[in-house]
């Protein structure tokens, strides 16, 4: 393994990977920049002065190699997933470094766990999709509230989002997504996804305080569709979304999200309300933020921190609830997330 401080960081010059970046160097690692494109790649070093740059394209193994070489781990941040996540954990089990990335599609998800989950296992590497604020953060507060239950009959996300402006990155992936699809929308019950062509509810969630209740889209389907089952017996799993933020990025005017503050954040909040079900009993956990795009970025770090000092409880493909424990994960956040959690 290479250097416990240098992070490959796939795409880099992205929107959520420019947040993975600054987030790393903050936390003391030595990020590399490394993405298809070699202008926009030395566009971003301009600003950070002797930040290593190592252009790689998913379609050439060998200039992956070159751009993991000597890394100690690498964080993929370049969509859609659909193309680029099996190319870059095939380099990082060649490079026999940690993998992590930022997917929020499902079936890119599904397809990590599918294809690696043995191979990952029989080496001993640690795989980790979606960790990301859709897929990783449900996963994560879903783990908190289930505490001590082994099973539960549900487990329903929603998403409390202030407005969604989409990034290109977003939009391309969910078009990958649909085609995928044939159009279709997914949803997990009965213990699988499913794919179907029913409209979507409309319902109210009764978000906490001061949130309270909102009209949001049901079965709103994300990757913690894909996540919370990888390791919870749970077959019922849904997510909603706010109507106002499902209307942005339905929206193709919508314009991507603007810098707000001198880190560039969005001015936009979230809130994620999660509420797990067993027989007559319920638990919640909650978590409000700042910008879904930029908080991605500590729950990465701290992702690939616990990783390199051997915070972990398992090996192979797993997701954040899988392989961290989750309430100390969490807390350690609190400087970007404020948690709710039922008694």
């Amino acid at each position: 393994m290479g250097s416990q401080r240098t992070v490959v960081v796939f795409g880099a010059y992205g929107h959520t990977g420019r947040f993975v970046v600054a987030q790393l160097r903050e936390r003391g690692f030595v990020p590399v920049l490394s993405g298809r494109d070699a202008d926009r790649l030395k566009e971003l070093a301009a600003s950070r002065p002797g930040t290593d740059v190592r252009p790689a394209s998913v379609d050439d193994p060998v200039s992956l190699d070159r751009a993991l070489a000597g890394a100690a781990a690498v964080v993929n941040c370049a969509g859609p997933f659909a193309t680029t996540a099996a190319p870059v954990i095939e380099a990082a089990l060649r490079a026999g470094i940690p993998y992590v990335d930022v997917a929020a599609e499902i079936e890119a998800n599904a397809d990590t766990f599918t294809r690696f989950t043995d191979r990952a296992r029989a080496a001993g590497a640690v795989i980790v999709p979606a960790m990301a604020f859709y897929g990783g953060l449900g996963d994560l507060l879903v783990t908190v509230a289930m505490g001590d239950w082994t099973a539960a009959d549900e487990a329903h996300i929603a998403y409390g989002l202030s407005g969604w402006h989409p990034t290109a990155g977003t939009r391309a992936a969910g078009a990958v997504s649909r085609q995928r699809r044939g159009g279709r929308r997914v949803r997990y019950a009965g213990g699988r996804l499913e794919y179907h062509d029913d409209d979507l509810p409309t319902l109210e969630w009764p978000f906490p305080h001061p949130m309270g209740p909102r009209t949001v889209i049901g079965e709103f389907t994300m990757a913690d569709a894909v996540t919370v089952p990888s390791h919870l017996s749970v077959p019922e799993v849904r997510t909603y979304m706010t109507a106002e933020a499902a209307r942005d990025l339905s929206d193709p005017d919508t314009p991507a999200p603007a810098a707000a503050d001198e880190q560039g954040r969005s001015a936009q909040t979230f809130l994620v309300d999660v509420v797990v079900r067993s027989g007559g009993s319920e638990r919640r956990a909650a978590a409000r933020g700042r910008d879904i795009y930029a908080v991605t970025a500590p729950l990465v770090v701290e992702a690939v921190d616990r990783i390199l000092t051997g915070r972990t409880r398992t090996a192979g493909v797993a997701s954040a609830g899988a392989l961290f424990d989750a309430p100390d994960f969490l807390g350690a956040l609190s400087s970007h997330l404020s948690l709710e959690l039922s008694p």
